[in-house]
């Protein structure tokens, strides 16, 4: 089974939002070299957590430090933007790393509404044009002239778009249109997946380019040398996760204060709730759950997304599940 990454440039606590950024560049490497399939960036804004908020500009910092893995967005929020200039950027990533592009897009606003209309004043139509914005997409990354327009620079590869989600629609856009689909399991905590991907795969329209339907899920997962270490360091998403249900959002704070406070009873009652369905545990342990998780959903790919407070766990449990499934 392949593993790629998603990386959310986390802000931690201690720390300049910058550092993430950084942070990212060199987990790219560091995965790359360990034997992932892709590593895939997100796109959010205005929000003190996840700042990584331009995915084309950080993939390009990453194409120029790897060779082989493929890089992606996931995803660009595309009613933010106009498909043509979407379409120019990944033709040049494609430029700069011919054969490893992925061009996930999505829908949601990966902010605030009024963050959204900022991005773009005509942002609740502009949602409503989704459909047409993929189409666009796939002349103009394809190198045709549409419109009369050509997205340039040409060149003998794509970008490989896929259509990224965490419900039905997303689903059902990407096999009418005949694209790779993404579902974001670790977002919705599962809920909402398995009707998704069968919705997916008995609608699918076979295209030229992907004659076949091909699937994958986002799962959040950390590894470490012991369950008990990797309870503790799942800490800091376990917090974060009970402060944003009360719309209070940060950096990624340390496991070691969010121990020594420890958590009130409702919330405790909320922590122990996700820890039933959660990846974390020893590389042996999680790779199972992964492995039980893929089979059940017929996947031959998972993407796992990481958040510990300290760089060097994120690391090192990467480097946990590549020795599980022998990625080299």
């Amino acid at each position: 089974m392949k593993l790629s990454v998603l990386d959310q440039s986390i802000s931690l606590a201690g720390a300049g939002e910058d550092a993430a950024i950084r942070d990212t560049l060199d987990l790219a490497v560091h995965c790359e070299n360990l034997g992932y399939h892709r590593f895939w960036l997100s796109e959010h804004h205005s929000l003190p957590t996840i700042v990584g908020t331009a995915p084309e500009i950080l993939m390009a910092a990453v194409a120029a430090r790897t060779t082989r893995i493929r890089i992606g967005s996931a995803g660009v929020m595309l009613p933010h933007y106009a498909a043509l200039k979407v379409a120019e950027q990944f033709r040049v990533l494609e430029a700069l790393a011919p054969g490893r592009i992925d061009l996930g897009v999505g829908r949601a606003p990966g902010a605030d509404m009024r963050t959204a209309q900022l991005l773009n004043p005509d942002a609740y139509r502009a949602a409503e044009q989704f459909p047409q914005q993929i189409r666009d997409l796939q002349w103009w990354t394809a190198g045709e002239a549409h419109h009369g327009v050509v997205a340039h620079p040409r060149g003998p590869h794509l970008p490989q778009i896929w259509v990224l989600g965490s419900s039905d629609y997303g689903a059902q856009l990407a096999a009418h249109f005949g694209l790779p689909y993404a579902f974001a399991y670790f977002f919705t905590d599962g809920q909402g997946c398995e009707q998704a991907l069968e919705l997916y795969h008995s609608l699918y329209k076979p295209s030229e380019r992907h004659p076949t339907p091909q699937a994958t899920i986002c799962v959040w997962a950390l590894a470490a040398d012991s369950e008990a270490e990797a309870t503790h360091h799942a800490l800091s998403r376990e917090r974060w996760r009970v402060d944003r249900m009360r719309g209070q959002l940060g950096p990624l704070q340390r496991p070691d204060d969010i121990a020594a406070r420890g958590f009130t009873a409702e919330e405790q009652a909320i922590v122990d709730a996700a820890r039933s369905k959660a990846l974390v545990g020893t590389a042996a342990q999680v790779g199972a759950k992964m492995r039980a998780l893929a089979a059940s959903l017929g996947l031959d790919e998972l993407v796992v997304n990481t958040w510990a407070h300290d760089p060097a766990v994120r690391r090192h449990s990467y480097a946990l599940l590549a020795r599980e499934f022998a990625l080299k």
